[in-house]
C-alpha cells in the first residue's frame, strides 16, 4: 500500500500549538476548540460536540457496511483548587494519575470561576531550605504538604477570595514545550501528541484526495484521564475502535521514542488479538516502524467503550513517550510512525 505524504511541519506546528493550549480534564474546551478549528478545514467532515462536551467527527468512507472509530483524548492531569490556606496559597487536589513530585516546581495558571488567569508556582509548604533545613528535603510530597504560591500580593485567605479564585477553579501546569533536534519535549505529550497524529493523518488523506476504506468517526474526547472518556460519544454502529494513546516507554518495555508501538495487553486486559494481528500486517507491508508491548500501569479510552457495554474490537496504537505522567518527550520518528500507521488503517 502507497501512503500520502505526511506534512511533519503541520504535524509539528498543531501538536505546539495544541500542548500550549490548557487542557485538565473537565476543563478541555479549549483543547476540543483547538483540534474542531483544525479539523473544519476539511470540508469532508461532519463535526459536532456531544453532550458531554467531547468533538466528533465523521468522514465518509468508500463504504459504510463497516463503520470503523479513531479515538485520542484532549485533555490532561491538572488540578483543582480545594482550599483557599490562611496564608493565602492554594491547596489543591488532582486530576489524573500522577505523583505530586512530578510537577513541585512548576508553573501553573489558575482559571477563576468568572475568566481571570492568575499565575503561581507548585511548591512544598517548607520549601526554603534555608528556613526549614532538611525538612525541605525529608517532608513528603503528598496532598496535605504541596501548594500553590500565587504571583500576586496576597497574604491571607481574604485577600485570595478577592482576587476570584475560590474552591473548584481548575489549575493547568505549564507545558513548557520544546522542539529541538526533531525531538518535542513537553507536558501532556500524553496524549496531544496522538491528536496531533490523527490530524496529520486527515490532512495527508484530504491533500491527497483519498477517503478512508469505511465510513470512519473521530472521537475526541475530553475525561479520558479520570477513566469515562470514550464510554459515550461513538456512533452505535461502530464495528471496531483504533485508539491512538502514548505508548510507555522505561525499564522493561520494548516501546522507544523513535517507534509506534502496539500495545497487546495493559492494566485492564489483552486487546483484540484479530484486530492487533491486522495491524501488524499493515505495517510491516507498509514498512512503518513499530513495537508491540505491555503496559503494566495504563488505561484507555478503548476499555472506557468496552467497558460502557460497547460490541466491537479494540486496538491501541501510538508514540512511544519517555517519562509518561511527567516531564514527556517523544521524537518526530515515532508520530510519523504513528501517522503512518493510522492512514494505513484508515486506507485498509
Amino acid at each position: 500500500m502507497q501512503l500520502p505524504a505526511i506534512d511533519t511541519q503541520f504535524l509539528i506546528q498543531f501538536l505546539t500549538g495544541l500542548l500550549n493550549t490548557p487542557s485538565p480534564t473537565g476543563f478541555a474546551e479549549a483543547g476540543i476548540a483547538f483540534t474542531e478549528k483544525a479539523l473544519a478545514e476539511f470540508p469532508e467532515f461532519h463535526l459536532y460536540r456531544t453532550r458531554k462536551g467531547a468533538l466528533v467527527a465523521a468522514l465518509p468512507g468508500m463504504k459504510a457496511d463497516a463503520p470503523r472509530a479513531l479515538t485520542a483524548h484532549a485533555d490532561t492531569l491538572g488540578a483543582m483548587v480545594k482550599e483557599i490556606k490562611g496564608s493565602g496559597r492554594l491547596k489543591l487536589t488532582r486530576i489524573g494519575g500522577f505523583a505530586w513530585n512530578t510537577v513541585e516546581g512548576e508553573g501553573c495558571t489558575v482559571f477563576t470561576h468568572d475568566g481571570k488567569q492568575i499565575r503561581g508556582s507548585i511548591l512544598i509548604d517548607k520549601a526554603s531550605s534555608h528556613v526549614y533545613g532538611s525538612a525541605t528535603n525529608e517532608t513528603k510530597r503528598e496532598d496535605d504538604s504541596m501548594e500553590v504560591r500565587l504571583d500576586e500580593r496576597t497574604s491571607s485567605a481574604d485577600e485570595t477570595r478577592a482576587l476570584g479564585i475560590a474552591v473548584g477553579d481548575f489549575v493547568a501546569f505549564d507545558p513548557r514545550v520544546e522542539v529541538i533536534n526533531d525531538f518535542v519535549r513537553s507536558r501532556h505529550l500524553d496524549d496531544k501528541a496522538c491528536v496531533a497524529c490523527i490530524v496529520a493523518a486527515v490532512k495527508a488523506l484530504h491533500d491527497a484526495g483519498l477517503k478512508p476504506a469505511q465510513q470512519t468517526s473521530i472521537l475526541i474526547s475530553n475525561y479520558e484521564e479520570v477513566g469515562h472518556g470514550a464510554s459515550a460519544g461513538l456512533p452505535a454502529d461502530t464495528t471496531e475502535l483504533l485508539a491512538v494513546d502514548m505508548a510507555a516507554v522505561g525499564e522493561g518495555q520494548t516501546s522507544d521514542e523513535f517507534h509506534s508501538t502496539l500495545c497487546v495487553k495493559d492494566s485492564g486486559g489483552p486487546y483484540h488479538h484479530e484486530m492487533g494481528r491486522r495491524l501488524r500486517q499493515l505495517a510491516d507491508e507498509c514498512g512503518i516502524a513499530y513495537k508491540v508491548d505491555i503496559y503494566p500501569y495504563y488505561g484507555s479510552d478503548g476499555e472506557a467503550w468496552w467497558r460502557a457495554g460497547a460490541n466491537a474490537a479494540v486496538a491501541l496504537i501510538g508514540p512511544g513517550v519517555d517519562a509518561s505522567h511527567n516531564y514527556e518527550r517523544t521524537h518526530l520518528d515515532a508520530l510519523v510512525a504513528t501517522t503512518q500507521w493510522v492512514l494505513a488503517y484508515l486506507l485498509s
